[in-house]
């Protein structure tokens, strides 16, 4: 008897639909992570990408817990002698919203070669509309 490997191009895809409002980063992109890796799948595989597209809306109402709204830092680097920027999660929130949520499912992803096109897959907007429609997404609860 051998083991059932699932073709990469043979696979269901859905888009599921995760609403922030109220709800913490870390329980937001530690679900997002899930469905896009496609672990909650029975045919989940470690080295192909079988995970769900994913819609997270109410990005900016998403709760940070403790004192990490003041404390938090967010770094990036230009590449270029004295070039990282630090900002705290108040400036990023007012400025970008959905990158607080975007980086927290990207440092939940696996650090390989299916990262770049599990990413692509999540779709993170600051309100509560999105253009996916069309797509029908599920919703999906988080606690």
């Amino acid at each position: 008897m051998s083991t059932l490997i699932p073709s990469g191009d043979k696979h269901d895809v859905t888009w599921k639909l995760i609403d922030a409002d109220s709800k913490s980063v870390g329980r937001v992109a530690t679900a997002a992570a899930i469905l896009l890796q496609g672990k909650h799948k029975p045919s989940y595989t470690p080295f192909l990408d079988l995970g769900d597209h994913v819609v997270i809306v109410n990005a900016k109402q998403a709760k940070l817990t403790g004192n990490k709204e003041n404390k938090k830092l967010y770094r990036q680097h230009s590449g270029y002698p004295g070039g990282l920027r630090e900002e705290r999660a108040v400036t990023v929130r007012k400025e970008q919203p959905t990158r607080i949520i975007e980086q927290a499912v990207k440092g939940m992803l696996p650090k390989n070669k299916l990262a770049n096109s599990m990413y692509r897959k999540l779709k993170v907007y600051a309100g509560p509309e999105h253009p996916h429609a069309a797509q029908n997404p599920i919703k999906y609860e988080v606690e």
